[in-house]
């Protein structure tokens, strides 16, 4: 007998397989908070919409969260404080007044607030954005909402050359160039919006105004069809022909059939977007032109409108690949919806 040989314990087989089952109850949780997480983290809605919130100074993360959550800005307070501190982000929260919107993910939040009420020297107004988006911009800049509706307000501005092209009751939709402003501490954002509308009157020159003429659009009409373009069309190179498309269907009093006219007249409305919803902005239902232009414009699609290609385009789809797919055939046109526009088209 070799008494000195090591005996060697095995656990039971039932406590492996316990404790085999609690890993994997431990990993498969993991992975469904984790999961969680993830789906807590994403936007509330696609309601574009924005609120006013107020960060009261000295709030903690979590009052920050719970703030939110009861806005319905966020899914989860919890996961909101947990993206916070997971990036260290708490101590850059910073006090103010943001506009938010339920359409904005947790990390896009996050952003704004730890960007905060930081001072800088430039204001951007970007291309593609409606009304409302320009205002959020601005607030979210560091003005205050009061000073920011008293800016957007078209009386202010009589002396500007954009302003003679304005319908009676309209608002400054569309007529704000988007560019970047110099600013300081103080600063009122009626001098960003007066320089913005000032920029707009330099790219409507004389000759894009007599090829808007020649297209039998007046100036205004030229601006509605190049937000529709900007909204439509992401490739600078394909704004022509997409303007094309558009000026064909309204010069032979078929409807435009735009999807982003349509979400905007929802947006408009106060409802959340759908192609459904029927408004004058719908020319999936209404022929002509939208009441309005629906969002800010580049001097790409200001000249896209003016210049038309010389195709003979009928039909076309942006796909979720940023591509745009031209065709001459609604069978053409179908195939391309349904092979390349998934997520974009709701399908």
């Amino acid at each position: 007998m070799n008494h000195g040989a090591k005996r060697h314990h095995r656990l039971p087989r039932r406590i492996v397989y316990v404790l085999l089952a609690l890993i994997v109850i431990v990993v498969i949780g993991a992975l469904i908070a984790r999961r969680i997480y993830n789906e807590d983290l994403k936007p509330v809605s696609n309601n574009p919409s924005t609120k006013l919130v107020t960060i009261n100074s000295g709030s903690s993360s979590g009052q920050i969260a719970d703030l939110l959550a009861s806005k319905h800005l966020i899914r989860s307070a919890w996961a909101f404080n947990l993206y916070i501190h997971s990036h260290e982000l708490a101590s850059g929260l910073q006090a103010g007044t943001y506009a938010l919107s339920p359409s904005e993910s947790t990390a896009e939040i996050a952003r704004t607030l730890v960007k905060g009420k930081v001072s800088t020297d430039l204001v951007t107004i970007l291309p593609g954005r409606r009304i409302d988006q320009v205002r959020a911009d601005l607030i979210n800049d560091g003005f205050s909402p009061q000073s920011v509706d008293n800016a957007l307000k078209p009386s202010h501005y009589s002396d500007v050359q954009t302003l003679a092209y304005l319908p009676s009751g309209a608002d400054l939709e569309g007529l704000l160039y988007p560019d970047s402003f110099a600013k300081t501490a103080t600063t009122d954002p009626a001098q960003i919006v007066h320089e913005s509308l000032d920029e707009m009157s330099k790219h409507l020159t004389p000759a894009l105004q007599a090829a808007f003429a020649k297209e039998g659009l007046t100036t205004y009409q030229g601006i509605i069809l190049a937000s529709i373009i900007e909204q439509e069309v992401s490739t600078p190179a394909d704004r022509a022909q997409a303007a094309q498309v558009f000026l064909t269907r309204l010069h032979s009093g078929a409807t435009l059939g735009s999807d982003v006219t349509a979400l905007y007249g929802a947006i408009k409305a106060g409802q959340p977007p759908s192609i459904k919803y029927d408004s004058p902005y719908n020319t999936l239902i209404h022929t002509g032109l939208p009441p309005t232009p629906i969002s800010t414009v580049s001097n790409e699609s200001l000249q896209a409108a003016a210049h038309p290609a010389s195709t003979h385009w009928k039909y076309f789809v942006t796909g979720d690949n940023g591509k745009t797919y031209f065709s001459t055939t609604l069978q053409q046109h179908q195939a391309d919806t349904q092979q390349y526009c998934h997520k974009l088209c709701g399908q």
